[in-house]
């Protein structure tokens, strides 16, 4: 079992967009095992692979409510509803400071397993939400990006004070 440890925020890797998964190597397995093993630690509910410190579109997931374990490749969101839900969000990558957020109500993304078959991840609510956040992390940005205005700046400020 290997849990990883969490990049921060002002890590240069956290902003630079992954690049895809072209062939599952040794490599490829050993970072979804250590994916997986990182996100099942203190029941977090996803964490990118960048935010370990690989720089390939991947992501891993633990959805608490279910006990879903799971991950995907190259994931591309395919759905979004218009419907919005707003709601308090946080990040590994920003320890221990939350803010209210608006992400589309229903999300749903595609990608595929280490074996090449596709893999979807949909629904509402916070699995939504976690979709979101995933699949921006692999495009280099941070969940503080989409704040509010006023909130996003008060978001720095605080980032900058407490780490």
């Amino acid at each position: 079992m290997t849990i990883r440890p969490i990049r921060i925020v002002g890590d240069p890797v956290l902003r630079t967009p992954c690049d895809p998964v072209r062939q599952v190597t040794d490599g490829t397995r050993a970072l979804v095992r250590d994916l997986l093993d990182t996100v099942d630690d203190e029941a977090r509910a996803g964490v990118a692979a960048n935010q370990i410190g690989v720089n390939l579109r991947a992501f891993s997931w633990h959805l608490v409510e279910t006990g879903e374990l799971g991950y995907i490749l190259n994931p591309v969101i395919v759905e979004l509803s218009e419907e919005l839900q707003h709601d308090d969000e946080g990040c590994l990558s920003v320890p221990g400071l939350f803010y209210p957020r608006t992400r589309s109500a229903h999300a749903r993304c595609v990608g595929t397993n280490l074996e090449g078959e596709e893999v979807e991840l949909a629904g509402e609510g916070i699995v939504a939400r976690l979709i979101q956040h995933e699949v921006a992390h692999l495009d280099g940005e941070l969940y503080i990006d989409g704040l509010e205005r006023s909130v996003r700046k008060r978001a720095l400020r605080e980032i900058r004070e407490t780490l």
